[in-house]
């Protein structure tokens, strides 16, 4: 942690706002449910597709 004894009183209070939205975008809301969709891990997330036991990268 920083020592916040050397700090102007606008330093303080902007750490103390970014801190607040650090924890406000932290809250991420849940993915909807996907209709149809495929089974397993999101594909995307490791950068290629898989269909039939054929990979594609994208």
């Amino acid at each position: 942690m920083m020592d916040n004894s050397k700090l102007t009183d606008a330093a303080r209070r902007a750490l103390t706002e970014a801190e607040e939205r650090r924890k406000l975008t932290s809250e991420k809301p849940p993915l909807p449910k996907e209709v149809n969709g495929r089974a397993g891990p999101e594909p995307t997330r490791f950068g290629d597709w898989e269909s039939k036991g054929i990979a594609s990268d994208f």
